[in-house]
């Protein structure tokens, strides 16, 4: 009797069951929140996923819900879809996710960059010098008087109108530059 109990044991040990229900809810749960991921891209970010037409859609009608229950439902829905891809369509989102994170880490090391150079504008004259002359072709008379209005707006305890204007002219300037003033190795990883 014993005997056959091990021939069947033997036997269901062969075949192959699937993934178990624990396994089946994890896939689940991670196709959701990279559902709830991608509803929370721009508009931009998420037309250049690699999704069919209806789940760029769904994923653009999210910004225009307002009820917060209404949101959760529809990200359960979009969930609901991803459900639907192959795995191989899922690799190929993610990486796209990746690609556009590595995008974001980049444009915020240009972000910190540029506040520490308006920083040490305010804080160094000699900075100015060292711009105007790394800018020969920039008008850069204008950030004399906002650095000096910046000064001004901090010691007087006002609103830091200067101090953004000065943000918004390093910003221009740099986008007209050929070269980022970021080095490679300010992007963290």
């Amino acid at each position: 009797m014993q005997n056959s109990h091990n021939n069947m044991t033997d036997e269901y040990d062969d075949e192959d069951y699937g993934p178990s229900k624990s396994e089946i809810k994890r896939q689940m749960l991670a196709r959701q929140d990279l559902a709830k991921t991608l509803s929370e891209l721009s508009s931009e970010q998420i037309k250049s996923l690699p999704v069919d037409e209806k789940m760029k859609e769904k994923l653009l009608e999210t910004e225009k819900i307002r009820s917060f229950g209404a949101i959760k439902r529809h990200k359960l829905f979009l969930g609901k879809l991803m459900r639907a891809l192959d795995e191989e369509e899922i690799a190929a989102i993610e990486a796209r996710l990746e690609a556009i994170k590595g995008v974001n880490k980049v444009e915020i090391a240009k972000f910190h960059h540029l506040e520490r150079l308006r920083d040490d504008l305010l804080a160094h004259d000699a900075r100015l010098t060292q711009l105007i002359n790394e800018n020969p072709n920039s008008d850069l008379q204008n950030l004399r008087t906002l650095i000096r209005n910046a000064r001004k707006e901090k010691a007087d305890n006002k609103p830091p109108k200067a101090f953004r204007e000065i943000f918004q002219i390093l910003k221009a300037l740099e986008n007209m530059k050929q070269s980022p003033l970021v080095d490679e190795d300010e992007v963290e990883e």
